[in-house]
């Protein structure tokens, strides 16, 4: 998301009632996530080193101490991947080739392509997050009314917005400096990431 809605959300941040180290860490379920990888269609370039990271119900949000968006902005700033933002997620194809990408479900339920248009549809609820390494194509297919994510990215990279075949070359060009953070979004320094991404080209 642009830079002036990070801001926002950190006006946010400052006044709400976040939960602590140890009540985070309990409302936190252990999941191997789900592995998927993408190649480059021709015109998504996708990521031929790391593949999307699915956790299904990776997060307890069903607590009335706090709110579900803080408890998973919350998680993600704990392990490392800040520059948060809370929204919808654009319905047109795009990708980030500078920087890894954290999606966490706080409300509602949405169908998300990934990969490009030749990729597939997630389909996620309240307490998923979806893990979109740098050059993965995704866009809204459709959602709930009351659908929100909370998005995220690790300390190293810049934030960019692609949406045009002609960015294409120079776009795969970045994607491939893209380095591995060093903390999984939900679990940190020793989370599923980790060992998922291990910077081999996938051969799927």
């Amino acid at each position: 998301m642009p830079i002036k809605d990070q801001v926002k959300n950190f006006a946010k941040k400052l006044v709400e009632n976040r939960p602590d180290a140890a009540t985070l860490r309990a409302l936190v379920r252990t999941r191997q996530p789900r592995v998927i990888h993408f190649q480059d269609d021709g015109i998504v370039p996708n990521n031929p080193r790391f593949p999307v990271l699915v956790y299904r119900g990776a997060v307890n949000l069903k607590t009335r101490r706090f709110a579900p968006e803080v408890i998973v902005d919350t998680l993600f700033d704990s392990n490392g991947w800040g520059r948060s933002w809370r929204d919808t997620v654009y319905d047109f194809v795009h990708y980030h080739s500078q920087i890894h990408e954290v999606m966490g479900v706080a409300r509602g339920t949405a169908r998300i392509e990934c990969g490009g248009i030749r990729g597939r549809i997630v389909s996620v609820k309240a307490g998923d997050v979806l893990v979109l390494p740098a050059g993965t194509g995704h866009r809204l297919i459709e959602a709930s009314r009351d659908f929100l994510v909370v998005g995220a990215y690790p300390q190293e990279g810049t934030y960019d917005e692609c949406t045009d075949t002609r960015e294409r070359p120079d776009a795969v060009k970045r994607i491939a400096k893209v380095r591995k953070p060093k903390t999984d979004p939900v679990v940190g320094a020793s989370g599923p990431l980790l060992k998922s991404w291990q910077g081999k080209p996938s051969r799927s």
